[in-house]
């Protein structure tokens, strides 16, 4: 059982070293041919005047990206408190079958509602055409939710009841130990399910490419069209070939940064966090 199991870890590092050799064998070589600064500050992406600027893709996946989280985390967190600690059995019943059910949708069924409901909603109420940051932003919102909910939830249920009781003990009322013993023991987790949702947000296309607008232009506006690197990947992905597909490829390489960035930064401040 110890093979076995050394054998599933293997796979799963395997898989990742795989990719990651993949996307670097065959991104590098772009910049040989072009500027690395260039290609991650140009303002202007123009692949039939080899013209490849990707700041405003990277601009509008972080735009998405945290208006999603800005709504979605704080829903997600109190839902995952709702569930743990305040809402009746009959409730939580009713209430996980949803979560769950919410994380089973398909992308493209998100992006479909997005496109029929949020588009219209917002053209009316603000003009424009509808496809914009804010419609992607509430939708990845929508998206994100499960993963923050039950991550969050696990790791709420996982904090000793010790905590809770002690805090009890000495007089503090139920609202009170919950958020002020319970939550901060929880925080590795609740934390953990921000940056699963963050993952999941930066890294989501199908939906986005139907909401958003897909403007390859600097986004300045929330009511205004962007486009996101996953979107520009798959948009041209395609019909590219040569330095056009090679810029592509660099574009997932700039992702990949991106993302293993960001789960660093959170790592390294949830450790700081523990080990204070």
């Amino acid at each position: 059982m110890r093979g076995l199991f050394l054998a599933s870890a293997c796979v799963c590092i395997l898989a990742v070293g795989t990719i990651s050799a993949f996307l670097f064998a065959n991104g590098l070589p772009f910049f040989a041919k072009y500027s690395a600064w260039d290609f991650i500050t140009g303002t202007e992406w123009a692949p039939l005047r080899n013209v490849f600027g990707i700041l405003p893709m990277i601009v509008g996946s972080f735009y998405v990206t945290f208006g999603a989280l800005l709504l979605g985390a704080p829903i997600g967190i109190l839902t995952a408190i709702l569930m743990a600690r305040f809402a009746s059995k009959p409730v939580v019943k009713v209430m996980k079958p949803a979560v769950a059910l919410l994380a089973g949708i398909p992308s493209v069924v998100y992006g479909f509602f997005g496109l029929m409901l949020l588009v219209p909603f917002v053209r009316k109420a603000f003009g424009g055409t509808g496809k914009s940051v804010l419609v992607a932003s509430v939708l990845l919102a929508i998206m994100i939710l499960p993963t923050i909910i039950q991550t969050s939830e696990a790791a709420i249920n996982a904090v000793p009841g010790s905590y809770y009781e002690g805090s009890l003990a000495l007089g503090a009322t139920h609202e009170s130990s919950v958020f002020r013993s319970v939550v901060p023991a929880a925080r590795p987790g609740i934390i953990s399910g921000i940056v699963l949702g963050l993952g999941r947000a930066i890294g989501e296309t199908m939906a986005i490419i139907m909401v958003a607008g897909n403007n390859p232009r600097m986004p300045f506006d929330i009511l205004k069209g962007v486009r996101t690197l996953t979107v520009n990947v798959l948009m041209e992905m395609g019909y590219a070939a040569d330095v056009h597909r090679e810029s592509l490829i660099a574009t997932g390489v700039v992702l990949f940064i991106i993302v293993m960035a960001i789960n660093f930064l959170f790592s390294f401040i949830n450790r700081r966090r523990v080990l204070q």
